[in-house]
This record gives C-alpha cells, sequence and structure tokens, in this order.
C-alpha cells in the first residue's frame, strides 16, 4: 500500500512539475517511452511545458531558450493547486480508505497470504 501511495505522489509530481507522467519523464528517448528525449517537441501548450530527466540531467535550454528552471517555475505556478491536493490528499486519502477496509477486507485477505507461506501484508 505505501509503494502504491508513493508511486501515485510521485506520478502526480512529475504530471504537475514537469508535464509528463512518471514513466515518460524517467524514460524519454527508450524504448519504455513513446515520447522523445526533449519534451518541448511534444507540446504547444505553453502553460504546462514538457520536461524530460535528460534535459534535467543535461540542463539544457528549452522552448524559446527558456532555462529548465524557468520551465519548471511555469509549471509550478500553473499548476500548484492540483499539485498541492495531490501531495496531501492521496495520502490521506489512502489512510482513510486503509482504516475503513482494515477489518473486512485487508485483515481476512493477510490470513489468506499469510497460510500461503508469504511473508507479505497487503
Amino acid at each position: 500500500m505505501n509503494t502504491a501511495v508513493s508511486l501515485a505522489v510521485a506520478n502526480s509530481v512529475s504530471q504537475n512539475l514537469a508535464g509528463l507522467n512518471l514513466r515518460d519523464f524517467l524514460f524519454a528517448g527508450t524504448g519504455f517511452s513513446d515520447k522523445l528525449s526533449s519534451g518541448w517537441e511534444q507540446t504547444g501548450d505553453p502553460h504546462n511545458r514538457q520536461i524530460t530527466l535528460m534535459e534535467v540531467l543535461q540542463g539544457s535550454q528549452i522552448r524559446h531558450g527558456d532555462s529548465i528552471g524557468k520551465a519548471l517555475s511555469t509549471n509550478l505556478k500553473n499548476n500548484a493547486v492540483p499539485l498541492a491536493f495531490a501531495v496531501i490528499g492521496i495520502p490521506v486519502i489512502a489512510k482513510v480508505a486503509t482504516k475503513v477496509l482494515r477489518k473486512p477486507i485487508l485483515t481476512p485477505m493477510n490470513r489468506m497470504i499469510k497460510m500461503t507461506g508469504l511473508d507479505v501484508k497487503v
């Protein structure tokens, strides 16, 4: 459950700051993503600039000579509310859902997993 929450928050952060989902942000320009290694070639939306990890590591200039920092700042200003909701809301919703579902679903599921001999908890 913690891994799923962490991945959901990381995906939201990359979506709101870099304009790409986590997979495309990390793997753009490789066989794991259909995005090009340079995010600026893929969007015409000036309010949500796409930035890839490759661009961050190279420190390259994106669209019209803007720096990576300026593009991240623009994305942060435009997406501050959804980002704040995701970073705060996703863990809160997961915690409430876990407490609500603990007795009727999670506890019996963990017992069944334990009977199989696996040392894993949901």
